[in-house]
C-alpha cells in the first residue's frame, strides 16, 4: 500500500464542501416541513441557470477524482469508482438535507443529481488515467523527486496557492490573525472576570516600515520553498521548486488582486518593497538549496515564527480593510469564508508539521543519505 497525498487532500476537500454548503452556519431552525421534501420537488426547479449546473458538477468532480485516486494508490482498484461515486452522492445528500434548516439555503434534488454526476465523472477520470498509465508515471515521478514521507509537505504545498487567493495585507502574508483573535476574545469575555486574564497589548500596533515589508514578503516566499526542501533532496530539483513557487505565488497574488479590485489593478500590489522582497526571498531560497532536510526544517521553524511575528505586530492598512469588507459583503461571500480560514490556518498547520518533522527521530538509512548531494544520482 502506497502512502498517498490523495487521502488527506480528499478529506480537506470534504471539509471545504461542507463549509461552502453550510456557510455562514447561522440561523438554524426547523421550518415545519419534512427535510426530505426536496427529493420530490419538480426538475428543473423554477430558478436555475447553466452556471448552477456547471458549478455543481465541477464542485464535486475533484472530490470523486481524489477519492478514486486514493483508492487506486491504496491498492483497491475495483472499489475506486463505486466508493468515490457513492461517497460523493452521500455527502451531497447530507448537505441538501441540512440546508433545509438554513433559511439562506435552498436544497434541490437537481443539485444532488449534479453533484453525484460530478463525483462520478471525477472518479471515472481517475480510472481512465490509471488505465492510460498516468498514475503509474506520477508514482515514478514522486519516487524520483520526493522522499517517502513527503505526504504532509505535499498537501501543504498544494494548499498554499489557494490560501494566497484570500486578499492579504502583504504579498505572501498568510496568518495575520492574532489581532482578530484578540478582539474576538475580548468581545466574548466582556463583562466577565476572565477578561483580566487576557495578555492584551499595552501599546498600539505600529505600521510596518518599508524594510519590514520587504523582509515579510521575502520570508513569506521562503516558507514554501523551505517546506518543499523538506520533501526534496536533489539540489537541482530544489532550485526548480523554488523558481516554481515564486512564479505561482506571483501569479496567484495577481489573480487575487484582480478579483478584489478588478483586472486593471492586478499588479498594484507589486510595490518596490514587494518586488525587492520577492527577489530577496528567491535568492535566499536558492542559497539554501544544499541544506540537509533536518537543517531545512530547523531553518523553516525559525522563518515561520519570525514571519508570523512580523505580520501580527503590524496593523492592516485602510485599503486592506476596505477589501475585506467588499469580500465579506459581496459576491465572494462563501469563497471569502473558505479563503479566510486557509489564510489563517496554513502557516500554523505548516508550523505543526515542521515541529513534528524536527522532533521525529531520524531513521539510520535516511540519515546516511540525507545530504542533497548524496541523493543527486537518484
Amino acid at each position: 500500500m502506497h502512502k498517498t497525498s490523495a487521502w488527506p487532500l480528499a478529506l480537506i476537500y470534504v471539509a471545504l464542501i461542507v463549509f461552502a454548503s453550510l456557510f455562514p452556519f447561522e440561523g438554524w431552525r426547523a421550518q415545519g416541513i419534512s427535510p426530505w421534501v426536496f427529493l420530490t420537488a419538480r426538475i428543473p426547479p423554477p430558478y436555475w441557470t447553466w452556471f448552477d449546473v456547471n458549478i455543481n458538477i465541477a464542485g464535486y468532480a475533484p472530490l470523486g477524482f481524489l477519492l478514486a485516486l486514493a483508492c487506486l494508490r491504496s491498492g483497491w482498484p475495483r472499489a475506486a469508482v463505486p466508493v468515490a461515486a457513492a461517497s460523493g452522492a452521500l455527502l451531497s445528500l447530507s448537505m441538501e438535507f441540512l440546508q433545509i434548516y438554513l433559511p439562506r439555503r435552498v436544497p434541490s434534488n437537481l443539485d444532488l443529481a449534479l453533484n453525484a454526476a460530478g463525483a462520478l465523472l471525477g472518479a471515472l477520470a481517475a480510472a481512465l488515467l490509471e488505465r492510460l498509465g498516468a498514475i503509474a508515471r506520477w508514482s515514478r515521478f514522486r519516487q524520483q523527486w520526493f522522499v517517502p514521507d513527503a505526504r504532509g509537505a505535499l498537501v501543504l504545498l498544494a494548499l498554499w496557492p489557494w490560501a494566497l487567493l484570500f486578499p492579504a495585507a502583504l504579498p505572501f502574508g498568510l496568518g495575520q490573525v492574532w489581532q482578530r483573535l484578540e478582539d474576538a476574545l475580548v468581545e466574548l469575555l466582556q463583562g466577565t472576570p476572565f477578561l483580566e486574564w487576557l495578555p492584551l497589548r499595552e501599546a498600539p500596533l505600529v505600521q510596518m516600515s518599508r524594510g519590514g515589508e520587504m523582509l515579510a514578503v521575502a520570508l513569506g516566499l521562503l516558507i514554501p520553498c523551505l517546506l518543499g526542501y523538506c520533501a526534496v533532496r536533489h539540489v537541482g530539483r530544489r532550485a526548480l521548486l523554488a523558481a516554481g513557487a515564486a512564479a505561482i505565488g506571483v501569479a496567484v497574488t495577481a489573480l487575487s488582486a484582480s478579483l478584489s479590485w478588478g483586472p486593471m489593478h492586478a499588479w498594484e500590489w507589486l510595490t518596490p518593497a514587494a518586488g525587492v522582497g520577492i527577489v530577496l526571498g528567491l535568492a535566499l531560497a536558492l542559497a539554501l538549496v544544499a541544506l540537509p532536510r533536518r537543517a531545512c526544517a530547523a531553518v523553516l521553524l525559525v522563518v515561520l515564527m519570525l514571519h508570523l511575528e512580523l505580520l501580527n505586530d503590524a496593523p492592516p492598512n485602510a485599503y486592506f480593510a476596505q477589501t475585506l469588507q467588499a469580500w465579506e459583503q459581496g459576491r465572494f461571500l462563501r469563497f471569502y469564508g473558505l479563503g479566510q480560514w486557509l489564510d489563517w490556518l496554513w502557516p500554523h498547520a505548516a508550523l505543526v508539521y515542521v515541529l513534528a518533522l524536527v522532533s521525529r527521530r531520524e531513521r539510520r538509512p535516511e540519515a546516511l543519505s540525507e545530504s542533497p548531494a548524496h541523493d543527486g544520482s537518484a
